[in-house]
């Protein structure tokens, strides 16, 4: 072609024709938008703060890195898609916003950190201590290796972070959390309530007459989706965890036998001491005393002159590993029973021992206890194989083979669920044992049969593979279907609206004064009462939700709320008392650190919108989608 055009071009006639030609190409390039050229290319950045630009290799790179710990964290890929959907990129351009709004307010407010502080604070990060408690300059390195940073760009991290630390300390650092506030909290968990009720059986509505055939089918028309039949799906599920892979039939004796040497202490009952205690100002008060109890003292006729109480006397059972004091735990330990001890220097002074009871340890012999051993070596074991078959597996499905051929290869247990709703049960109501059952079904109601699916990490450590082989659409049932299901609907639905209006009968009884033993004998009812009741916690027979109708109930007044079933229960509110605030109290210093802590985060909060309404924030959209490889 080009051969051609130099051809053309070598005449009068052809040189007006190329002429012609590259002129309508450069309208047509002018139209249609190659403006980039002519006005220069977008600036690169995601987003601007007053004088502050975020920019898109910046972002991309804390986008990337948050990907990868996610990635890390779940052991499966994420798509860009996926990260759009779960607003990964929103976040991320949230916070480096928030840091940029910060790192302009220090910089109008001439604020700094010496590199003596930036050096302090690296040093005294617990991540970056070895063994000796001291900084260790090679994990440092290996830490930030790891990560994909090098020390001057972590360096510059960190004095921006501790400089918006300043900020955050000024605006929110020595916050006074009002008592008021501190009260209502601590009044709305220590209230305590009692009521007195009675439960309205469903025989309380008297005789429902049978519905008519207009009703039922009138009743269905109202409801049709009640009774909709649901999607139903089958699944193949293949599991992969250690007891998968375990194979306890060749895990040695030799093997168990060590293993039940070194953790004897979980399959029994440690020694067990109980022990008396004399204490001494002195070491040579306590060398005295211990001669004298030589001679013939009785450790009773000691203490007694000593003026120790039988109280003070007795220091407790315990186990070796539950004695605080080192030292006592040794000595009192290495006695016979009803042996006295010399004098053992413990934690609070010279101390005289004696052992009065000794409950020794009970121990399952390894007979019992082998298999159990034998299974945890093997998944032990199993373990560190996991990785390695699920990338097998992996492999396999690459190549297009289906879950029923990988489990029958792999030696792996399939679990087929021939019909399964998104609620776990099948058409019979029943619900299915599978791995990870939530993750699994909510998992396979998102995909589609034949759809490439990837493997479900499990809390354990192992995976979940998947596949749809068959999907039952939902469907309208028709009426005669579900005639059955309609009526006892339509009979539940008549019971609940005659307990509803027999229940606010009675309520307006309780509220004219009239005794609750007295309504409840006329309402067949047994009057029982309630006390100590807390908010969203069930008693007896009332459920949380009554109790919390209880809490919702003015002191003296009546209400009903739903029971159990297909009952109503009528309850009068007796008493409702708190108990002051105790601001010394353990309780009451975590709640006032927690409310510091919100109204903190709140006022910081505040700040950040105003700073960023004084000095404005920008964003770029076009450079935000391709910083996260979106399209435009």
């Amino acid at each position: 072609m080009l051969r051609g055009l130099r051809k053309a071009g070598q005449s009068w006639l052809g040189k007006v024709v190329v002429a012609l030609l590259f002129g309508l190409l450069i309208v047509s390039f002018a139209i249609w938008g190659i403006g980039d050229i002519f006005r220069g290319a977008p600036r690169n950045t995601v987003a601007v703060i007053g004088k502050t630009e975020i920019s898109a290799e910046q972002f991309r790179t804390a986008y990337q890195n948050e990907l990868q710990r996610l990635i890390r964290q779940t052991r499966q890929s994420i798509t860009p898609d996926q990260a759009r959907a779960f607003g990964i990129d929103r976040q991320i351009l949230s916070r480096l916003v928030t840091e940029a709004t910060l790192d302009q307010r220090a910089r109008e407010l001439g604020l700094g950190i010496s590199n003596e502080t930036v050096a302090r604070t690296i040093m005294e990060d617990q991540n970056f201590k070895g063994a000796n408690g001291q900084f260790d300059r090679r994990l440092f390195e290996n830490i930030l290796r790891d990560n994909g940073l090098n020390e001057p760009a972590f360096v510059r991290d960190q004095r921006a972070v501790i400089t918006r630390l300043q900020i955050a300390d000024a605006i929110s650092g020595a916050l006074t959390v009002p008592l008021a506030m501190q009260d209502a909290i601590h009044r709305y968990g220590a209230e305590r309530r009692s009521a007195s009720y009675f439960v309205l059986a469903p025989t309380a509505a008297g005789d429902i007459p049978a519905p008519s055939e207009a009703d039922l089918k009138a009743f269905y028309e109202e409801r049709k989706a009640t009774f909709r039949a649901p999607e139903y799906r089958s699944v193949n599920v293949l599991a992969l965890n250690a007891e998968a892979l375990a194979q306890p039939d060749q895990v040695t004796e030799a093997a168990a036998r060590q293993r039940y040497e070194q953790a004897k202490a979980r399959f029994g009952t440690p020694e067990r001491r109980t022990i008396q205690q004399i204490s001494f100002p002195s070491a040579e008060e306590a060398r005295a005393a211990a001669e004298r109890i030589k001679q013939g003292t009785s450790f009773e006729a000691l203490a007694q002159e000593r003026n120790v109480s039988a109280a003070d006397l007795e220091l407790g059972t315990y186990t070796r590993t539950e004695m605080i004091d080192s030292a006592v735990a040794d000595a009192a330990f290495a006695l016979p029973e009803n042996g006295v001890s010399d004098p053992v220097q413990g934690r609070f002074g010279p101390v005289l021992l004696r052992v009065t009871r000794i409950a020794p340890e009970s121990v399952k012999p390894f007979e019992e206890v082998a298999a159990d051993l034998r299974r945890e070596l093997a998944a032990e074991k199993a373990r560190a194989t996991l990785d390695e078959v699920h990338d097998a597996v992996e492999d396999m499905r690459a190549g297009a083979k289906p879950l029923t051929e990988i489990a029958k290869e792999k030696n792996l247990a399939l679990v087929t669920l021939p019909s399964v709703g998104r609620d776990g049960r099948d058409p019979a109501g029943q619900a299915v044992t599978v791995p990870e059952r939530d993750a699994v079904l909510a998992a396979a109601f998102r995909s589609d049969v034949g759809a490439d699916t990837e493997a479900l990490r499990t809390r354990s450590g192992g995976y979940v593979w998947y596949e749809v082989a068959k999907i039952e659409p939902g469907r309208e049932r028709s009426f005669d279907e579900v005639r059955e299901d309609v009526a006892a609907q339509w009979r539940a639905d008549a019971i609940a609206r005659r307990l509803i209006e027999r229940a606010r009968a009675l309520v307006e009884r309780l509220e004219k004064g009239e005794a609750i033993e007295a309504v409840a004998a006329e309402a067949g009812a047994a009057p029982k009462t309630a006390t100590d009741l807390t908010r969203n916690a069930g008693k007896d027979d009332l459920a949380a939700d009554a109790v919390n109708r209880m809490f919702a109930t003015n002191v003296g007044k009546a209400a009903s709320v739903a029971g159990a079933g297909d009952t109503r229960i009528v309850f009068k509110v007796t008493a409702a008392t708190v108990p002051p605030l105790v601001t010394s109290t353990l309780e009451a210093g975590r709640i006032a650190d927690q409310l510091r802590t919100y109204l903190g985060d709140d006022l910081l909060a505040e700040y950040i919108a105003l700073v960023q309404k004084d000095a404005g924030v920008q964003v770029n959209e076009q450079a935000l989608r391709r910083a996260v490889g979106g399209e435009f």
